[in-house]
């Protein structure tokens, strides 16, 4: 399939991760904070073009029973919305517990909270192309 961009949606930040599938590995690009309330589009779609990604893929925050929580809906139209703007398919991936692996993995190194973000992104990237 080639590259991929994997994104942690999260209303007050929005994680960003490239992957290889050849690799099946992934690495934190950077964290995106609002504009105007809305994920920064601007932003995306440079990631994008520089990117050139054959496919995105959406965290999609579910419980530990499997049901929908809060954040699950928001993610969902994130999600439709990245492939609505800009034509490329969307994948969603689980992403339980992958903020606290990545508070875990980066402990005190990271320099400022957003780093997390990125690295949940990277997770989540890496949780679908394990499984796929």
């Amino acid at each position: 399939m080639g590259t991929l961009l994997g994104f942690d949606y999260g209303t007050r930040k929005i994680g960003v991760a490239v992957g290889q599938t050849q690799t099946g590995t992934a690495t934190p690009l950077e964290t995106l904070l609002p504009v105007k309330q809305k994920p920064d589009w601007t932003r995306i779609a440079k990631l994008i073009e520089e990117w050139q990604p054959e496919a995105l893929v959406v965290g999609l925050p579910l419980d530990v029973d499997d049901s929908e929580t809060d954040a699950t809906a928001p993610a969902r139209r994130f999600s439709r919305q990245l492939e609505g703007r800009f034509g490329i398919k969307v994948h969603l991936a689980d992403e339980r517990f992958t903020s606290f692996e990545a508070r875990d993995r980066l402990g005190h190194k990271a320099k400022n909270i957003e780093a997390y973000d990125a690295v949940a992104a990277k997770l989540i990237l890496e949780t679908w192309l394990d499984e796929h």
